[in-house]
């Protein structure tokens, strides 16, 4: 894995850290190569069961693409493998919580968005800086789904970035901390997390995601198949029997 990616295990937590501080985060082709190889070494690690990304320093969780790589190569229509993204080029059912530590602008803002869950800074400002620089955002179609159409048109016309209690207040980040409590409120939902029935959370994120795709009456259906292997599985019986032995039940994942 490449030096501008850290990897640390904390407990079942995996912490990944893009590590170009003074270059504000942004985004490399040694970044694009550590992220990829980070998902994939989270996705193969049994004992790995919540990821959070975040940004080293307090200046910058990412601030995009690293605009003098991209001005050298001269880089016109991203390729579909060109940046890691969570949803589309990198499948994962484990959850992944964003750690926003600074600014998340343009390919900054899609790593935020990409996570399950994000949480923020009271520094943190986000930004889909695009249009300031005569680039393109089709990356950014998921967030129909997860702002409202007029802000999010502000947001994408406008280039202009909004604070981390303006994310929070449209519905874009779970939580604002004070910054020196942002990893601490992150470690906090991760193991909390972490420590649920790992096939019901996996299954609980795939049916969020499936269900976007879907009208009610599908979403709900998609939801029961979803949700067989997991009434079926041994863990469905651990649960209910730990809870009547007043224990803390031994989850197997299967």
């Amino acid at each position: 894995m490449a030096d501008e990616i850290l990897y640390e295990m904390r407990g079942q937590v995996a912490v990944i850290t893009i590590n170009r501080p003074e270059q504000r985060n942004s985004i490399n082709a040694a970044v694009r190569a550590g992220l990829f190889a980070a998902w994939e070494r989270f996705d193969k690690d049994p004992a790995a069961k919540v990821a959070i990304l975040t940004g080293a320093g307090d200046k910058a969780f990412c601030a995009g693409a690293d605009l003098k790589e991209m001005s050298e190569t001269g880089l016109q229509i991203l390729p579909r493998d060109f940046i890691p993204t969570l949803g589309d080029n990198v499948r994962l059912s484990k959850p992944v919580i964003a750690a926003v530590n600074g600014a998340a602008f343009a390919g900054g803002w899609l790593f935020a968005q990409m996570c399950d869950l994000c949480l923020a800074s009271e520094t943190a400002r986000f930004g889909i800086t695009e249009a300031k620089v005569g680039r393109g955002m089709p990356w950014a179609t998921p967030l129909v789904h997860m702002i409202p159409q007029k802000i999010l048109l502000e947001i994408l016309m406008t280039g202009n970035p909004i604070t981390a209690e303006r994310a929070y207040e449209i519905g874009f980040v779970n939580h604002v901390t004070a910054p020196g409590e942002l990893m601490d409120k992150a470690m906090e939902i991760a193991e909390t997390i972490a420590g649920n029935a790992p096939l019901t959370v996996a299954a609980a994120k795939e049916m969020v995601y499936t269900a976007t795709e879907m009208g009610r009456s599908a979403a709900l259906e998609a939801g029961r198949r979803i949700f067989d292997h997991v009434y079926l599985s041994a863990d469905a019986q651990e649960g209910p029997k730990a809870f009547a032995e007043k224990r803390a039940p031994k989850w197997q994942g299967k």
